[in-house]
């Protein structure tokens, strides 16, 4: 089992950065894939961006690719969303998932491979 909590959600300006955290605790956060997932009102939970067990192999979604940069410190369990150039669009509550994977490099796209979920943390963006 595997506990996870959001923190660093905000209210910030168009063009501003914003840095998410996501600590584990319970079993081995090493072995777990991670992903973050956002909801913005009125849409469906989407997926952000994921990371491999291994931290080797990453993905974004469109959407933030280029903006957005996902990285795992396993020494304090934690993975951060560093989130640059935020957009309008961008606004929603964002949640960080864990999943044990197939492979030290498997990552995951899709919200119903995840195993674990966090609770969520709001980012609010003013343009």
């Amino acid at each position: 089992q595997v506990q996870l909590v959001e923190s660093g959600g905000g209210l910030v300006q168009a063009g501003d950065s914003l840095k998410l955290s996501c600590a584990a605790s319970g079993r081995t956060f090493s072995g777990y894939a991670m992903g973050w997932f956002r909801r913005a009102p009125g849409k469906e939970r989407e997926f952000v961006t994921a990371i491999s067990w291994s931290a080797v192999n990453t993905y974004y979604a469109d959407s933030v690719k280029g903006r957005f940069t996902i990285s795992r410190d396993s020494a304090k369990n934690t993975v951060i969303l560093q989130m640059n150039r935020l957009k309008p669009e961008d606004p929603a509550v964002y949640y960080c998932a864990a999943k044990t994977p197939f492979s030290a490099g498997s990552y995951y796209s899709r919200q119903n491979e995840y195993d674990y979920w966090g609770q969520g943390t709001q980012v609010t963006v003013s343009s």
